[in-house]
């Protein structure tokens, strides 16, 4: 096990010195750069452990991070990070670790890679498997320019199971461009490949003498020598890893290596820095999450994402709550609902604990699949079940569902298939920020045929929308709910169908109503409280359904009240959009009728508390009650 490093303990020569710049990398030896990681995993420990913030994928490419930099001239060399989560140690040495104590912080530094930051983020991630794709852009569009930087592409083992990762692969083959990718693959266990043999080898096979030397026997040698030697080579790659998709798709392969070893990774960077190869070039470095911290190692699922914590010990300061959150309320209902229904199955795309699911595993193995990062499939996968009776539940965060879009609208939609979308994550995220927030769903939904969307205000009604979901089948159906926990209502043991596209009642008033779709119902609630203390009389409206639109309570509402708010957490053009549409249509703007539609802003909001946020989108109490009386 892992010793937890207290403090930073740095080489005699580097003492009191501050690296933070990939500039006081360069003429350091190997024994200086270990102790840099060292020092740098200490430092990242102990400031996400007053943050927050991913820490496991963090430590795990410290010694990696050390090295790319140490050979490599960033900025000129441009290096991608895919997701950007596992970004912390490239921050800390690029200038920001005197504001690492900042990340994810309102006003502090993304958690993400971000061009708008710094310099030394040549590409904005947050979503997966994107850098490949990215990379590849940049060294075509170096070598038009007769250009001569390198562009480096680190993609993690999970990442690099999305479609997007191979079909960006796959033109860098065809290609051509001298592209490096480097495989973060910390899945396997590094013991095995990672021999003396395996380092030699890989070492060797870096070389400038030996890439040299098989350009030359692909070029000059007789046939039957050339592809003898192509076997044998095959032969030494397979019994030290493999590689052989790689090569196949255009790659030249290198490894496995260690990638906390720099003694291994800085000469192979340096060769392949060296070399004269002209191709597309993939690394496969091993390396292990959370990585010199030992209850990161131990629980790399439960370390990824982190709260406050413990330096210590590693116990996350998490605030228990009696009050679940909707993403369990979800998993608990589903668990109800397949245990009576055979034909439930539930699916996501490498998020089981974030969705909930995993808790369905428990109880279903045989009725969870977990796709991995490939959001398409995850929706034609689940059309090909509905199409065959199965009842599919497919759980994937709003900000994620984007990437199937088209699946939804060619796979499902237009055939009119009943695949059950649970929405995750849906409205303002916080800490994640732009990348993450779930803002556009409605949108991006309500304006396809045959679909239904549903969101709750409580809880309660997400289990009853979980219930209307597995009895509808009809066609596709969507509910959405937020991050966070419920309101904390008692809640019922099983849910119960609502009848589709028909909102209620919450309170009955004269002078204005509150429409609202989804979870802002309590702040609409309040904003009520507010007008009434003004003297104004208030009608509270639950909309439960954005499509279809329940048509009679509009109308009913238009035609008695002098003004009507619509309330959503989503872009413009979603719902409030969506009632406009039936109100132009229908007449029923004149007589003095005052609508305003509020929805998030027509700007990408910076991470912060997700209360900050909604106050910045106008969306608190007093904003929506600011806006009534506009």
């Amino acid at each position: 096990m892992a010793l937890m490093p207290l403090k930073s303990v740095p080489h005699p020569d580097l003492r009191n010195s501050k690296i933070d710049d990939p500039a006081d990398l360069k003429d350091l030896s190997i024994d200086q750069l270990k102790n840099v990681a060292d020092e740098l995993r200490a430092d990242l420990i102990h400031a996400v452990s007053k943050t927050g913030g991913h820490l496991g994928a963090s430590l795990g490419v410290v010694e990696l991070t050390v090295a790319l930099h140490a050979v490599f001239d960033t900025p000129t060399d441009k290096l991608i990070w895919d997701v950007g989560h596992q970004a912390y140690p490239h921050k800390m040495l690029t200038g920001r670790r005197d504001q690492i104590h900042t990340i994810r912080q309102a006003g502090g530094l993304s958690g993400f890679t971000k061009r708008a930051e710094s310099k030394y983020d040549p590409f904005g991630a947050g979503h997966s498997s994107t850098s490949i794709s990215a990379g590849l852009g940049m060294a075509v569009a170096r070598d038009l320019q007769n250009k001569s930087n390198h562009v480096i592409a680190v993609i993690g083992d999970g990442s690099i199971s999305a479609g997007m990762a191979y079909e960006a692969m796959n033109n860098a083959g065809v290609l051509g461009s001298r592209l490096i990718v480097i495989l973060n693959d910390n899945e396997m266990s590094i013991a095995p490949p990672v021999g003396a043999m395996s380092k030699y080898l890989s070492k060797l096979v870096s070389s400038k003498q030996y890439m040299g030397a098989r350009e030359f026997a692909k070029h000059f040698l007789p046939a039957p020598l050339r592809e003898a030697a192509k076997r044998a080579e095959e032969t030494a790659r397979a019994a030290i890893g493999g590689g052989t998709l790689f090569e196949e798709l255009g790659f030249y392969y290198i490894g496995p290596v260690d990638g906390h070893n720099l003694d291994q990774l800085v000469p192979i960077l340096k060769n392949i820095k060296d070399s004269e190869h002209n191709g597309p070039i993939l690394i496969h470095a091993i390396t292990q999450k959370g990585k010199g911290y030992a209850p990161a190692e131990d629980a790399p699922d439960k370390m990824h994402g982190v709260v406050k914590f413990d330096v210590i010990s590693g116990t996350q300061k998490k605030t228990k709550s009696a009050t679940p959150s909707y993403t369990k309320v979800f998993a608990n209902a589903l668990i109800d609902e397949a245990a009576h229904d055979k034909k439930i199955v539930a699916i996501t795309a490498a998020m089981p604990s974030g969705t909930g699911l995993d808790l369905f595993a428990e109880q279903f193995p045989d009725r969870t699949f977990d796709v991995g990062i490939a959001e398409q499939h995850a929706v034609t996968f689940a059309a090909g079940l509905a199409a065959e009776g199965m009842k599919p539940f497919v759980a994937i965060y709003s900000t994620f569902l984007q990437r199937a879009y088209d699946q939804i609208v060619h796979d499902v939609a237009i055939q009119k298939l009943p695949v059950r979308f649970a929405i995750d994550r849906a409205g303002l995220v916080g800490a994640d920020g732009a990348t993450h927030a779930g803002s556009f769903d409605i949108a991006y939904l309500g304006c396809l045929p045959n679909m239904v969307l549903m969101a709750p205000s409580d809880e309660r009604e997400l289990i009853d929308m979980v219930a209307t979901a597995a009895a509808y089948n009809d066609g596709p159906i969507a509910f959405r709910y937020p991050r966070g926990e419920g309101v904390g209502l008692d809640l019922p043991a099983h849910g119960t169908p609502l009848k589709i596209g028909k909102g209620r009642i919450i309170q009955k008033g004269e002078d204005i109503a509150i429409l609202s779709y989804g979870t802002r119902l309590a702040d609409a609630k309040m904003a009520a409280e507010i007008l009434e203390g003004k003297g104004y009389s208030v009608t509270i409206a639950d909309a439960r359904f954005a499509k279809p639109l329940d048509t009679d309570l509009i109308k009913k509402l238009a035609t008695s009240h002098k003004t009507l708010v619509t309330v959503e957490e989503g872009s413009s053009g979603g719902f409030g959009a969506l009632v406009l549409d039936y109100l132009a249509n229908n007449d029923l703007l004149g007589s003095g009728l005052k609508v305003r539609t509020l929805h998030l802003p027509d700007i990408y909001q910076d991470h912060n508390t997700q209360q900050s946020q909604y106050d910045e989108a106008g969306l608190s109490a007093v904003h929506i009650a600011r806006h009534a009386l506009a």
